[in-house]
């Protein structure tokens, strides 16, 4: 029996790990459970891409990693999550020139499959924000408290509450940079000695490079979109979610949490900035009419307008047949929900209310792993 191979990639400010916490562990642990069930032998690689840097390099570093590791013949499966996603297409685009070459790797043929997780295909506004400077060192400072949260469970309440009120100024005055580096110094410092340094490299390496930052906007993408296309050989799918806005009872039960009375308005700070869609560039597919049907169906309900998982909008993570669609954010679908019986425990970056569980997560990898078994 030959073995395949699945190759793994996180998406803009994702990790392979920091410290010992790993960005793929829940997603890769359902995964190689359902091909041990069906007595099937599966490789999984998860690719150290660097975390904010152009996509061309993101999916060089993504064909590095298969050069080296698809060994044997067997088949190769391509899961990309957010930016992933567009690594993963950009590397099997017939059309993709990733090192001045056109010629395919002789593995290239070996890809049979190729998923998309809440990816932002036609781009987000939430790059548009994070490319100015405040907008930045504001991205700096929620990738540190993500970590520290996935990492502690939650951090303290007064450094997140101080990042709220940043939040609070987005709409008027502008942000301190100084209070910001100051958050993120504060953040890093909670973490043990292996996690710092890790979390410290981490944002070394975005400052140094953030070519995805300007290449996720939606004018960017729009030119993304024209220059790569679907090998045909290849099965491309995605998978998407959309968390709700909160009602009042919503609300409510997220104030009973101090971590979740804090959180929740941060990630509802964050949706927001996410569903300004722009008119003359929407992060929408060119039928979006079309393509809100298919949502809907996949879903079983019409998806409200300004829809988006936090991150990417709804419209936006449509590329190929939808292979799953529900209720989620942005790190629900890689297994960052809260699930504290599990182990290792789930532990939910912020509250979002969309209530994503080990249900819905079960039910996702059954439709992510179904087509590569079969």
């Amino acid at each position: 029996m030959t073995t395949a191979h699945l190759f793994l990639s996180p998406g803009f400010f994702g990790f392979k790990s920091l410290g010992s916490y790993s960005y793929f562990c829940h997603l890769e642990e359902g995964i190689q459970q359902r091909f041990r069930l069906a007595h099937r032998d599966l490789q999984i690689h998860v690719v150290d891409v660097h975390p904010s840097a152009s996509i061309r390099r993101r999916a060089l570093r993504l064909r590095q990693a298969i050069d080296q590791l698809a060994t044997g013949s067997g088949p190769i499966h391509l899961v990309g999550h957010s930016t992933g996603g567009l690594d993963a297409r950009l590397l099997a685009s017939p059309s993709g020139n990733l090192d001045g070459s056109l010629q395919r790797p002789s593995w290239h043929r070996r890809i049979r499959t190729l998923t998309t997780l809440n990816t932002p295909h036609y781009g987000t506004p939430l790059a548009t924000f994070f490319a100015t400077v405040s907008g930045h060192r504001l991205l700096e400072a929620l990738s540190a408290l993500s970590v520290a949260a996935l990492k502690l469970g939650a951090p303290p309440l007064a450094l997140t509450s101080s990042l709220l009120a940043a939040f609070g100024r987005l709409d008027g005055l502008g942000l301190e940079l100084r209070l910001l580096d100051r958050l993120t110094e504060d953040l890093v410092r909670l973490l043990d000695d292996a996690s710092s340094a890790d979390l410290r490299a981490f944002l070394r390496q975005t400052r140094r490079d953030q070519g995805a930052i300007l290449q996720l906007s939606p004018e960017a993408m729009d030119l993304f979109v024209a220059g790569i296309e679907d090998a045909p050989d290849i099965l491309y799918r995605c998978i998407l979610s959309y968390a709700p806005a909160r009602t009042g009872r919503q609300w409510a039960r997220a104030a009973l949490s101090p971590w979740n009375h804090i959180s929740a308005p941060l990630f509802a700070a964050i949706h927001r900035l996410t569903s300004r869609a722009s008119e003359v560039y929407p992060c929408a597919p060119s039928d979006p009419n079309a393509a809100l049907q298919a949502i809907s169906a996949a879903l079983g309900h019409e998806p409200p307008p300004g829809a988006c998982d936090g991150v990417v909008p709804l419209l936006s993570q449509v590329w190929g047949p939808i292979a799953w669609a529900g209720l989620g954010d942005h790190l629900d679908v890689v297994g960052h929900f809260r699930d504290p019986s599990a182990a290792p425990p789930h532990v939910d970056w912020m509250n979002s209310g969309s209530g994503f569980d080990r249900a819905r997560f079960d039910s996702m990898l059954d439709a992510l792993v179904s087509p590569m078994l079969a």
